[in-house]
């Protein structure tokens, strides 16, 4: 499915096969010279085949194409090898290039999730859907940092940073416009997952910053990487903000009942997700709410109000 959002500026949703998200918003931006494609779906033939028939119904020509990404996630970058002409550049913040094409990536992933109480945290790697539809080969990446900018046609984009889903996070701006694309720093209807799998980092912690940062821009319509467009920005950052609040009680209500691993916190809080208990979530499900609550432990020990310790090379968390 497509739309013309603004002139020159379509999106196409491209279906994620039984996957929670459903689909992903990709943009494409029609230049004098080249075209802009915001985000590519996962290396997935359903996905291809969705995305060729809508550039085929667009007449974009991939070989004047160039990619902007958001971020590393495989459903935003999983097609770029497939889709990249001899000419196109594939923008990406350095921070994220460098996690994707790290041979360590999904060995040191394996290894937090046991440290935090994940079982057979090898097999969920396996099975996670960042690795099983990423991108071909070693594609390279043209650095994108805060404030570089990209004109296309009548447009002119900047990059903000906007750390906590990722660490190089970037959205991209256009001021006269008001417009944001925003990835997956915010969404509507769901709230963006922030994990807290690197190791000492408080990812909640900055994606909170994030979003006091994109509050202070003057958008009037955030385009996301998922779901529905966003015309009311201000009131969906306070909910974003608002969730994660709740969430902290939550933990720390858990927490109130002793010592935990980051695991058997995730175990006990409330997720949206038609299963009756935590035993029958699907292995990906479990491994990304996990990571969502130890990012949320993280960002209590960063405030002080959370300690952790270790015993025989597995953390607890307690008050």
């Amino acid at each position: 499915m497509t739309d013309e959002l603004l002139p020159g500026i379509h999106r196409i949703e491209i279906p994620l096969p039984r996957n929670p998200l459903r689909a992903i918003n990709s943009y494409v931006i029609r230049g004098r010279d080249r075209w802009l494609m915001v985000d590519t779906g996962m290396n997935r033939p359903e996905c291809l085949d969705a995305m060729r028939a809508a550039l085929t119904a667009l007449a974009v020509d991939l070989d004047r194409t160039d990619f902007f990404i958001t971020h590393s996630h495989s459903d935003h970058i999983g097609l770029v090898s497939a889709l990249r002409g001899p000419s196109s550049r594939v923008f990406l913040h350095p921070a994220d290039a460098a996690i994707i094409l790290s041979p360590n990536l999904w060995t040191g992933m394996a290894a937090e999730a046991r440290i935090h109480g994940f079982p057979n945290p090898d097999s969920a790697v396996e099975k996670h859907p960042g690795r099983r539809y990423l991108f071909t080969g070693r594609p390279e990446f043209t650095s994108l940092q805060e404030g570089d900018t990209l004109p296309v046609g009548d447009y002119t984009f900047q990059c903000i940073e906007t750390p906590g889903h990722t660490p190089g996070h970037l959205c991209l701006w256009e001021p006269k416009a008001g417009l944001l694309f925003s990835g997956d720093h915010v969404l509507d209807t769901i709230t963006p997952n922030i994990s807290g799998w690197c190791y000492g980092a408080d990812s909640l912690g900055e994606f909170l910053a994030s979003l006091d940062k994109i509050a202070a821009y003057h958008v009037r319509t955030i385009l996301p990487g998922h779901r529905n467009l966003i015309p009311d920005p201000q009131r969906r950052i306070e909910e974003l903000k608002a969730h994660h609040r709740t969430r902290l009680h939550e933990v720390r209500n858990i927490l109130a009942k002793g010592a935990q691993t980051a695991y058997q916190v995730a175990s006990q809080m409330a997720w949206r997700i038609d299963r009756p208990r935590w035993e029958e979530f699907p292995v990906p499900q479990q491994w990304f709410a996990t990571g969502e609550a130890l990012s949320h432990l993280l960002h209590l020990e960063h405030a002080g109000g959370v300690t952790r310790r270790w015993r025989d090379g597995t953390a607890s968390f307690s008050l």
